[in-house]
């Protein structure tokens, strides 16, 4: 039987990992090539002159004396840990295929519960922020979904009570193999939420297919092409080959949530949803996931704790 080309790529080895990464000095070089590849340039003046003063580890540029840290205006700003234990957290996230809750990675990165959720749900807004900025194209199949079980007692399917609805859309090729994905939590499924959903996440040339919910007729008002499949319902209904793709990723997503958290707070289920799609839509470039992440957290605006406390925005 031919080899799953994805299953088993080489990725990056904890050894070579630690080769790369393994000092605070290391990863302070590799996060001041990716902030100013070109050199060092003074984000008040733009002048590129400039001396470092070794014992605050900052750079002052010499013609506005502005003093920058390698981590301000980052995602790491303010962060009182070192730098190669961002990064370890970094690959184990990203290497993870089912995730890891805070608090494994808390006891293997050696640091405090709080310290490495903070971490952690500053990772996912990074991952989030990267993905939202580039819409999903071509062949689409589209579903709505909840996450949350049902309380002894309650209502079962949509409608129920202590439910977190959320669309989860899968582009595929031409033979229906899933390419990419985006789920995103919503506050209900009308016509005006999953028009202005599409608008953002979709492509206008992308030829999209969806079950027969009424609220889906928003699709063909942002400008993709619609077809609409009545399914009829049951566990019949997930059978059907032009709904395979997003009804398996549904399944995964929803497994490695209850297997690798267990149960996440509602606020902050956008995060989690993104950390899935984000090492999937990278999951051919297993072995570059770290830098790519950490450039694109080099270029992410901070994120304070007042702020990681608030619901991150649904999409």
């Amino acid at each position: 039987m031919a080899k799953n080309m994805i299953q088993f790529q080489k990725g990056l080895s904890l050894t070579k990992f630690f080769s790369k990464y393994g000092t605070d000095e290391k990863c302070r070089q590799i996060l001041f090539n990716m902030r100013w590849p070109l050199g060092f340039v003074c984000p008040e003046c733009g002048h590129t002159c400039y001396c470092e003063i070794s014992t605050r580890k900052v750079y002052q540029c010499k013609q506005c004396r502005r003093q920058t840290s390698i981590t301000s205006g980052t995602i790491f700003d303010n962060t009182k840990l070192p730098l190669n234990i961002w990064f370890l957290a970094i690959y184990l996230i990203t290497q993870s295929k089912d995730g890891i809750s805070s608090l494994n990675l808390s006891r293997t990165i050696g640091v405090s519960a709080n310290a490495a959720l903070r971490l952690k749900h500053k990772l996912q807004h990074v991952m989030k922020k990267q993905d939202d900025a580039k819409p999903l194209t071509g062949f689409i199949q589209i579903d709505d979904s909840y996450l949350g079980g049902k309380s002894r007692g309650g209502k079962r399917g949509r409608g129920a009570s202590g439910k977190t609805p959320f669309i989860a859309a899968v582009a595929t090729d031409e033979e229906g193999h899933p390419l990419q994905m985006r789920f995103s939590q919503v506050n209900r499924f009308s016509k005006q939420e999953i028009f202005q959903w599409c608008e953002k996440h979709l492509s206008p040339y992308s030829f999209v297919v969806s079950d027969g919910l009424s609220c889906f007729t928003g699709i063909k008002q942002a400008g993709c092409a619609h077809q609409s499949i009545i399914t009829g319902g049951g566990p019949d209904s997930v059978e059907i080959k032009e709904f395979r793709g997003v009804n398996t990723m549904i399944g995964n997503v929803k497994n490695a949530i209850r297997g690798s958290y267990h149960a996440i707070s509602e606020k902050h289920i956008p995060r989690y949803l993104a950390e899935f799609c984000y090492r999937f839509n990278r999951r051919f470039e297993l072995g570059r996931m770290v830098p790519s992440l950490a450039r694109a957290a080099v270029h992410t605006l901070p994120r304070p704790r007042r702020l990681l406390k608030l619901a991150e925005s649904r999409w």
